[in-house]
């Protein structure tokens, strides 16, 4: 098989200077999600006809397996299927996708080529809920397909006909060329039509199969903003459907959206409004709670994570507590039972098991040992101004509230620094350090006042 992909469009209903297929679902480019589907069949050839903003769309999905085909103008579904033609051989068959439909299922396509074999016409089809402006499959008094009418060619009988056209066809190559040579475009838009094809099919005695689809979702193309964001729900649902079949608690399958690959474990709950991007796994019995971001993550089980959380490019260990506001930049790894609590910042460190950074904490660059605490308004000072420099704290350390550790130094094992201290220097270890003024007060000090305004 060989296919190709139509996504010359101009999108210009979609009011933006990005190409139509550029646009995401889900995180990902329209036509990135139609170029998986389509690998899914494993084709002999893989063509994208490709025209407004082309290069942007070459450079954004170019792969290998990928050629392309240029439509300068955009005279119709015909003339892009044309475009693609000097591309492929007469042998086989070729399926053509639309490049603006991608929530279309590789199960249905492969239904559809089934239906085609080798030597029949196969068209997907679907019963629309408003079939205004799309082209009405037109069959016999015995069923048979005989012809396809464009909205705007067709009668009022024929406009009453729920069957539509999808665009998805799936032709034998050798005729397909014959036919493409055939078409005219003498018709209510000045087009070549493709779906013309199929009256010229059915006068060769070629049958037509119509392969109707139940999911009417799955052939829905995007022309404006609105129709991007109703598929995107669609899409959302579907993922979260399959999350709760494999036995996922999601708290309100509405308020989720994943933006790559989510895998969970065993008795996983997300709450509301989280993200996902990227890879993210789950681990069994992790709870993630409300309005939470993760971006290639991996978290270990039975850690709980409490609401409005970041994390990007980090590994959390099993039985680990985070959040409610915890950060974790990239770089981050945690490892069992590590408690990051509200408004803690960590980045690029690792922090050994059962080690906490409960409050209002910055620990940037940094090798932390195990049973560390860091107390509420500790940082690691590991920029100089050019250059990153790393703080190593050694097993059972504990750190003092408001203390400054300015890298490159090292707390060593069982050191304890008290709040308040600056460290520049390497902290024994077992010992108190301790740097601060001396505490001074002074009677009969007053407070500036305010000025009096005239």
């Amino acid at each position: 098989m060989q296919i190709a992909i139509l996504a010359a469009g101009q999108g210009k209903r979609m009011n933006s200077a990005r190409p139509k297929v550029l646009h995401p679902i889900a995180g990902r480019p329209i036509l990135a999600h139609i170029l998986d589907t389509a690998r899914s069949l494993s084709p002999r050839k893989l063509c994208v006809v490709y025209g407004h903003g082309g290069e942007q769309v070459r450079a954004a999905l170019a792969a290998p397996d990928v050629l392309w085909a240029h439509q300068a103008q955009q005279l119709g579904t015909g003339h892009a299927v044309a475009q693609a033609m000097p591309l492929f051989e007469d042998q086989g068959s070729v399926m053509i996708l639309m490049g603006d439909v991608p929530l279309i299922r590789p199960a249905t396509l492969a239904a559809l080529a089934a239906a085609a074999g080798p030597d029949r016409v196969a068209v997907l089809t679907v019963l629309a809920t408003d079939p205004k402006g799309l082209g009405r499959i037109v069959r016999d008094e015995a069923g048979r397909v005989v012809r396809i009418v464009e909205d705007k060619d067709a009668t009022a009988e024929e406009r009453a006909i729920r069957e539509i056209n999808s665009g998805i066809f799936c032709v034998p190559a050798g005729r397909l060329r014959g036919w493409l040579g055939k078409l005219s475009n003498h018709n209510a838009q000045g087009e070549y039509y493709l779906p013309d094809i199929v009256a010229m099919a059915v006068a060769e005695g070629i049958e037509v199969i119509a392969q109707q689809t139940e999911h009417e979702w799955e052939t829905l193309g995007i022309n404006t903003k609105a129709q991007l964001a109703a598929l995107e729900r669609i899409h959302q649902h579907n993922l979260a459907a399959a999350l709760l079949d494999a036995g996922v608690t999601i708290l309100d399958p509405a308020r989720i959206d994943i933006r790559g690959e989510l895998i969970c474990g065993r008795d996983v709950e997300i709450d509301v409004g989280c993200v996902f991007e990227g890879r993210v796994e789950l681990g069994d019995d992790v709870k993630l709670g409300a309005y939470s971001v993760l971006r290639n993550v991996k978290v270990g089980a039975a850690t709980r994570v409490a609401p409005f959380c970041h994390f990007e490019d980090a590994e959390i260990g099993p039985s680990g507590v985070l959040g409610p506001f915890a950060r974790l930049r990239p770089g981050t790894v945690l490892a069992e039972d590590v408690h990051i609590g509200n408004f803690v910042e960590v980045k690029n460190s690792q922090i050994a098991a059962h080690s906490k950074a409960n409050h209002l904490a910055y620990v940037g660059d940094a090798t932390v040992g195990s049973r560390v605490n860091i107390g509420a308004g500790a940082i690691t000072c590991n920029y100089d101004g050019a250059n990153k420099h790393r703080t190593i704290i050694e097993d059972d350390a504990f750190i003092g509230s408001d203390t400054q550790l300015v890298a490159p130094v090292r707390v060593g094992k069982g050191a304890t620094i008290g709040a308040g201290t600056t460290l520049t220097r390497d902290a024994p270890a077992d010992a108190l350090t301790v740097s601060r003024a001396r505490q001074t007060s002074f009677t009969g000090w007053q407070r500036p006042k305010r000025l009096d305004k005239k």
